[in-house]
This record gives structure tokens, C-alpha cells and sequence, in this order.
């Protein structure tokens, strides 16, 4: 069976994450912009973030542009927008396709366990959200305009 511990991304930094490294936390996986409608969502993702990081738990952001455009900048250009403007700590990796033929590869198997509305897999916005257990299993997938806020109760019971 395919767990996320079967993957690997490049950080915003160029360093390579091996999600195997994050075997028995609780991760929150999210497509973000920074020039979206629901770019303040890094706020709450960076609240629940520091609230649950000691308990375990990460958020992994992955800058996306495929919506509108709305992700146009340099991995450092983003970093630093994301630490001025949010305070954002949380790992970001380097920007990819969340739908389509370039789609990462973690990205097509978070669709695929957790469809979305009507079991469509495609991604529909920015700050789609996946929750991941300690086992590397996919629970739920949440829409854009699901806040992190609301999503900590979840997150909480599978700490």
C-alpha cells in the first residue's frame, strides 16, 4: 500500500524532503498563493501549525500558480512573502502543478485516495487541504474555503 513515506519534494530551498522522515506525525498538505482570496489562510495554517507542532504535527505548503496565476513569484520571493506578511515558519516546497500532465507526483496519489466533490480529482482552487494520519494514510481532503481554524478539531483527534 502507498503511504505518503513513498515520496520526495524539493523545499523551497532546493533541498530534498523525504516524506518517509515524517513517518508518525500528523500533516496537513496544502497548494497555496500568495496572491489569492484565500492567501489570510496562512494565518490559521500558521496558528494551528505552532499550536500542534509540538505534539507532532506539520504543515507542508506547496506554492502553486495553476489558478489564475495567483503564485507568480521566485521560490525566494515567496518565502520571504510568506514570512513578512504571515509569519509562516512551516516547510514550503518548491512551486508545483497540482492537475494536469506535470502534476507532482504526491499530488496525483493525495487525489486519487481523497477525491474530491462527485469524485473528481482535480484540484479546483488554492488552499485545497489534505489531512495525512501518522501512518501516511490520506483521512479527509478540505476545500479552499474550509479555514485551518475548523480543521483543528480533526487534526487534534489524530494526535
Amino acid at each position: 500500500m502507498t503511504t505518503i513515506a513513498d515520496f520526495t519534494a524539493t523545499t523551497n530551498r532546493g533541498e530534498e524532503l523525504n516524506f518517509a522522515d515524517k513517518k508518525g506525525k500528523v500533516l496537513l498538505v496544502v497548494n497555496t498563493a500568495s496572491k489569492c482570496g484565500f492567501t489570510p489562510q496562512y494565518d490559521g495554517l500558521e496558528a494551528v501549525y505552532q499550536d500542534l507542532k509540538d505534539k507532532d504535527f506539520e504543515v507542508i505548503g506547496f506554492p502553486c500558480n495553476q489558478f489564475g496565476a495567483q503564485e507568480p513569484g521566485s521560490a525566494d520571493e515567496i518565502q520571504e512573502f510568506c514570512k513578512i506578511n504571515f509569519g509562516v515558519t512551516f516547510p514550503l516546497m518548491e512551486k508545483v502543478d497540482v492537475n494536469g500532465d506535470n502534476t507532482a507526483p504526491i499530488y496525483d496519489w493525495m487525489k486519487s485516495e481523497a477525491p474530491g466533490l462527485m469524485g473528481s480529482k482535480r484540484i479546483k482552487w488554492n488552499f485545497t487541504k489534505f489531512l495525512i494520519n501518522r501512518d501516511g494514510e490520506v483521512v479527509k481532503r478540505y476545500a479552499p474555503t474550509d479555514k485551518p481554524e475548523s480543521i483543528k478539531k480533526d487534526i487534534e483527534k489524530l494526535l
